[in-house]
């Protein structure tokens, strides 16, 4: 996803990194039991399989804004510690979301109901015991990534502001989370203005916004170029998560890592669904989701009756609309070149997403 020719490279430093924190979190729990010992096995798993686009992004920016060779170590832990960030809602998500499963494989809280029902626990029990490692992985990846932060070999005032980042990405994304699920208990009709807005905090900050400006930190750019990354970011963001709205509707089984069509399964309330019941349509869209969670068979009817009421277009055509923001950013920014050429690489990268 991202055009950086050492990448190769900074995957292998930002996964030693993430390996260093995972063997002190280990050895830290050792002592403390078997469940201890396991929740950091378990944590270790949940690390592994990732893209790493959002420390590349730090790398990214950190290069292309031609900072410090003598900074890089440093760059490699800040890059790890915004990859730590990600696991940690990750987990902290699929608890939320009563997901065991992840990519077919079990995640924390699919391991650890495994274990409670080894140990005889009954189906309460275990999914009591799956949450709360869960809770507690999430919880031990936040602190990892703010300690890889505050212990990073920087100048004080650069250790502040990455700092300052990082508390942002987990203040808007917790933010944007918690708008979700209101939105999806609440009886009432939610406007497009408040689905957009939670979509763009669940995501583009910690995603997006955040690891590029860590970057830009971490070379020493000014403040218009800092200005830039963040617009972009949250550009770039709003649309990368549209794009899964797109994906949870519409993709395959590979694309979303869940069952197709999950988000029709699940009913929820994404700006895709929003610009369904704006349609003359809606009767026959909404009388189509209501079955979805039934099977393959139902879940397909609702795709078509997303697709014919012209949603699905007005979503696409919005994600166009936001990536093409993306863009002018870019070319209206200060930025050296290599620079502009890496964030348009992301915006085809995030385009080329659209299921």
């Amino acid at each position: 996803m991202i055009a950086l020719s050492t990448a190769p490279t900074a995957r292998a430093a930002i996964d030693d990194a993430i390996d260093a924190v995972l063997a002190r979190l280990a050895r830290r729990l050792r002592e403390h039991g078997d469940g201890a010992r396991a929740l950091a096995s378990a944590i270790a798993r949940s690390t592994e399989g990732g893209k790493r686009f959002r420390p590349l992004l730090v790398v990214a920016a950190f290069e292309t804004l031609r900072g410090r060779e003598a900074d890089r170590t440093s760059v490699y832990q800040v890059a790890a510690a915004f990859e730590l960030l990600h696991t940690a809602f990750v987990v902290h998500d699929d608890v939320i979301d009563h997901d065991t499963e992840r990519r077919g494989v079990a995640n924390v809280g699919g391991e650890f109901r495994a274990r409670g029902r080894a140990r005889g626990a009954d189906a309460s029990g275990a999914a009591l015991l799956g949450d709360a490692a869960g809770i507690l992985a999430g919880d031990l990846l936040l602190h990892e990534a703010s300690r890889l932060i505050a212990l990073v070999d920087l100048p004080s005032a650069t250790r502040s502001e990455l700092l300052s980042l990082l508390e942002d990405a987990v203040l808007v994304s917790a933010a944007g989370e918690l708008a979700d699920v209101e939105n999806a208990v609440s009886a009432g009709e939610i406007d497009a203005e408040t689905i957009l807005r939670t979509t763009h905090d669940k995501t583009a900050v910690y995603s997006f916004s955040a690891p590029l400006e860590a970057g830009a930190v971490l070379a020493g750019a000014d403040g218009p170029a800092r200005a830039a990354l963040e617009r972009f970011g949250q550009r770039l963001g709003l649309a990368y998560q549209l794009v899964d709205d797109l994906i949870g509707a519409f993709g395959s089984s590979e694309m979303s890592g869940k069952d197709e069509g999950c988000d029709l399964r699940e009913a929820k309330k994404t700006h895709l669904i929003v610009l369904a019941r704006e349609t003359e349509s809606w009767p026959q869209v909404s009388a189509a989701l209501a079955q979805a969670h039934t099977g393959p068979v139902a879940v397909r009817a609702a795709q078509r009756a997303l697709s014919a009421s012209g949603a699905r277009a007005r979503l696409e055509e919005l994600v166009r609309e936001t990536l093409d923001e993306a863009r002018a950013i870019v070319t209206a920014s200060t930025l050296p070149e290599d620079c502009r050429d890496m964030l348009r690489d992301l915006v085809d990268a995030v385009q080329g997403r659209v299921p």
